[in-house]
């Protein structure tokens, strides 16, 4: 109750101020701050371009960068994160600056001593050991200066699990961890604070949080805020969807719900609350939609790169994976603000008459066709230059860029310049949407050549960010005189070739103050994850949970989900994602297994981070929610619960695609996903109208439930339809060669098998076998790398072949088969779409009669 009453009393920029560093020194220590924060991006600027293997010169390897990430991150932490809320704002107390080198120098040991510790791996001297124990402590002590305590006490109580496992309860009893391997494995080797999380954190986070800085800084926030209110402002709440699509577009961009909250809802908010939101109301929407753009590829939160490393694929799987989802989410939530519009009667804005649905819906497949047909013009045009210029393409393309920025200058030069936010002018009038768009259409040349380069020069995800950020550097250092040439008329000065200079200064300062939350939580989180990987705790969890869960699927997600949100509440989204997915996400796939639902592990690792930004809005301790309530004058607590009624449908859509992964697009072709996004969307609306009991017009509560079956039935038709007609006929195990022979290649077989997992543990599971090209039933299983025999009446595993399909499965000498399932010949599941509509139909109908 005290830290929620504290959390009152903060201000919006004294909330965000806490993600970046309190103190704001004066003197010379601002000086040095900012030079450290300086010299850091350019640092990571230099290891993510191809210049060291160019000159030969600063080649590091992952172990190497990683040390000197963290040595930045945590001299940073103790000088502008204070030790407690009496501890001076305006200087660096000489015991800070103190704790700050030598926590910059035990972390840089890996660094300073790689050569010697990669000769003797695994023999530590004193000075190691001491290293470790000094660097430890101190990193949770930074911890909890940057994160809060919770992240702090949740490495402690692994630390101390690892060192007290002989006198555990039986259940979690180990044989226990000796100091001198617990230091060796948590701080000397990668497998503990310098592991996979903060390599993630150092090659691929910080360029892109570093990316979202220079933009913002080059103005593209604004820009974006502007275009979203020229576009949207004229409808029913029109400044509350202009928030939900402003945020959705700075969301993209930035890594942090907080910042988004301030950076667009200093200017939303004031304007939902003047055409009719309450203030609690005002604050949810843009809560709602400043957390959902962290689920937003391509950067969500940085967990995208996350998954990367932990999932085992690629990015740009990732992405397509996530993307519609978060899609979906935005476009319900614009629908639950025009809801409320609705409820509250209100008008639209301006002069400005709406348009017909014929209108917006032509208005819409132009824009489709027009970003379409530019899509496939660049994509196909650099496709065919590439092969045509051979070693010139690089040059060329560079050019078509340049010459691509400079009209798109002439074009900004030929309008006015945006004008400054000002949340207090009148809302009569709404700014023209054509001069607002094209007065910045070169902001998106960054984000195409990200794009480009993820997606089609298939580059890693840090060399993507890094030619990002170079164009976005010339931006920042030529736009202000080239408008300044190009604008032939004088009317508007916008500024020197200095002042780029200092917005750039200012972004690579700001871009790393963001980063050293993050990569303090990712090297505190690795603690957790080398203390799993060292004492086995992952295996016990698994029995724990299952046994709590009383090994129901259901039971055990929503177990999962409530211990995301309980951690989200003290942790930030990325150290709640490494920690809840490093403990759980393996279980869900092994329970799923042994329930016979096939889980793909990239479903799960969204599930666990869906729930876990979920927190940033979840009362008491929501942040966000209490950033929104700081600026719009409102209850934080109401703010937080209303907040919450909105994002129900971002808590619906992780179960949904745990159990319907044709929401994410797994082995879902072209045409079928296009489908798939079509009903998700309606489905998601009916039920967001479901939830908020309004559609036509308010809903009775038979309404409001016979809406939120159809949405049911259009997410997952399956249900229904395996009900009425089971999808799987069995055979004999026996029989397997002979069922293989039976059914067409492509298809699959269920097969549910027993026997000793790795730890030599009996359990049943289910596995999805592919059905492999062959002329007979025995061709195709030696095919898969499977060879059976008889004992007893059973049917068991004689040898698997060493990386084949079979191997790959999980599949082992000695397993039992116990049935085997082949597909049956049934009328596709999204039948069971048509009773849905009908059903919707019918409620259409009552609502209409009502509303006449």
């Amino acid at each position: 109750m005290q830290q929620t009453q504290q959390q009152e009393a903060l201000s919006a920029e004294e909330l965000i101020a806490q993600d970046v560093g309190a103190r704001l020194p004066v003197g010379s220590m601002s000086w040095v701050i900012a030079g450290l924060a300086l010299v850091w991006s350019l640092f990571q600027l230099w290891i993510a371009s191809p210049l060291p293997f160019m000159l030969g010169v600063g080649v590091l390897n992952d172990t190497e960068s990683r040390s000197i990430h963290l040595a930045f991150a945590i001299l940073l932490a103790y000088l502008v994160f204070p030790f407690g809320r009496r501890s001076p704002r305006d200087r660096v107390p000489l015991p800070d600056l103190g704790l700050g080198l030598i926590g910059a120098l035990v972390a840089g040991y890996l660094f300073l001593a790689y050569e010697q510790l990669a000769m003797r791996p695994g023999n530590l001297t004193d000075l190691d050991f001491a290293v470790a124990c000094v660097g430890i402590p101190l990193l949770l002590e930074a911890a909890r200066r940057a994160l809060g305590p919770a992240l702090a006490v949740i490495a402690i109580v692994f630390l101390g699990y690892s060192l007290a496992g002989p006198w555990m309860p039986s259940l979690l009893a180990h044989r226990g961890v000796s100091l001198h391997a617990l230091a060796n494995h948590q701080w000397i080797t990668t497998e503990g604070v310098f592991g996979i999380a903060l390599g993630v954190s150092t090659s691929f986070v910080f360029l892109f949080v570093l990316f979202g800085a220079l933009l913002e800084r080059a103005g593209a926030g604004h820009y974006f805020i502007q275009l979203a209110f020229s576009l949207l402002g004229h409808l029913r709440g029109g400044p509350a969807k202009a928030a939900v699509v402003a945020s959705a577009l700075t969301g993209v961009i930035s890594g942090s719900s907080i910042a988004n909250v301030v950076t667009t809802g200093t200017f939303t908010i004031p304007m939902m609350k003047r055409v009719g939101f309450s203030k609690e109301k005002a604050g949810a929407v843009e809560v709602a939609s400043s957390v959902n753009g962290q689920i937003m590829p391509p950067v969500m939160g940085a967990a995208a790169f996350l998954m990367v490393e932990y999932v085992g694929v690629p990015y740009v799987e990732i992405i397509k994976h996530a993307f519609l989802p978060a899609a979906i989410s935005y476009i319900a939530l614009l629908y639950i603000v025009h809801l409320e519009a609705l409820k509250l009667g209100m008008q639209p804005i301006g002069s400005r008459h709406p348009r017909t649905w014929l209108q917006r819906l032509t208005g819409f497949a132009f824009g489709a066709a027009l970003i379409s047909g530019l899509s496939m013009a660049v994509y196909y045009g650099l496709g065919w230059l590439k092969p045509a210029l051979g070693d010139y393409a690089l040059p060329v393309v560079g050019a078509l860029l340049a010459l691509t920025y400079l009209g798109l200058l002439k074009i900004a030069a030929s309008n006015a310049p945006l004008p400054p936010e000002d949340p207090d002018k009148p809302l009569d009038d709404l700014p023209d949407t054509r001069a607002v768009l094209l007065s910045g259409l070169h902001f998106l040349l960054p984000v195409v050549v990200l794009v480009w380069c993820l997606m089609v020069e298939r580059l890693s995800p840090g060399l993507s960010a890094f030619w990002g950020t170079v164009m976005l550097v010339v931006i920042l250092l030529t736009q202000r005189p080239l408008l300044n040439w190009l604008r032939t008329d004088g009317l508007h000065d916008y500024g020197s070739l200095m002042d780029g200079v200092v917005d750039l200064r200012e972004g690579l300062i700001a871009g790393a103050r963001n980063m050293i939350g993050i990569g303090i939580a990712t090297a505190t989180a690795g603690i957790i994850v080398g203390a799993v990987s060292q004492t086995g705790v992952g295996l016990v969890l698994a029995d724990l949970v299952e046994f709590l869960s009383m090994g129901n699927l259901l039971l055990m997600l929503m177990l999962t989900a409530l211990l995301s949100l309980i951690l989200g509440m003290g942790l930030p989204t990325t150290a709640n994602y490494i920690v809840v997915s490093s403990l759980l996400a393996p279980v869900v796939v092994a329970l799923g297994q042994q329930n016979g639902l096939i889980v793909p592990l990239i479903a799960v690792h969204l599930f666990v981070f869906y729930f876990g930004i979920m927190a940033d809005v979840t009362p008491p301790v929501g942040l966000a929610s209490f950033a929104a309530a700081a600026v719009s004058k409102g209850d934080p607590i109401k703010t937080g619960i209303t907040a919450f009624y909105y994002s129900l449908r971002t808590a619906a859509l992780p179960f949904l695609f745990i159990f319907n992964t044709d929401l994410l697009l797994i082995n879902v072709d072209f045409a079928h996903g296009v489908l798939i996004f079509i009903v998700a969307t309606i489905a998601m609306l009916i039920f967001a109208a479901g939830t908020q009991g309004y559609f036509l017009v308010k809903s009775r509560w038979y309404e409001s439930v016979l809406l939120l079956l159809v949405a049911f039935t259009l997410f997952r038709p399956g249900f229904w339809m395996d009900m009425v007609h089971d999808p799987y006929r069995e055979t004999p195990p026996a029989q397997l060669a002979q069922t293989l022979g039976e059914v067409d290649a492509d298809s699959t077989l269920r097969l549910r098998l027993e026997g000793p997992d790795a730890v030599g543990k009996v359990r049943r599971f289910t596995v999805l076998l592919p059905v492999p090209e062959g002329k007979s039933g025995e061709e195709r299983l030696e095919k898969l790398g499977l060879m059976l025999y008889e004992q007893e009446g059973k049917t068991l595993i004689d040898s698997v072949t060493f990386g084949s399909t079979a191997a790959d499965l999980g599949l082992e000498f000695d397993q039992q088969i116990l049935s085997v399932k082949a597909p049956t010949d049934r009328v596709r599941k999204e039948f069971m779409w048509i009773p849905g509509f009908m059903l919707f139909a019918l409620v259409v109908w009552l609502q209409r009669r009502r509303r006449v």
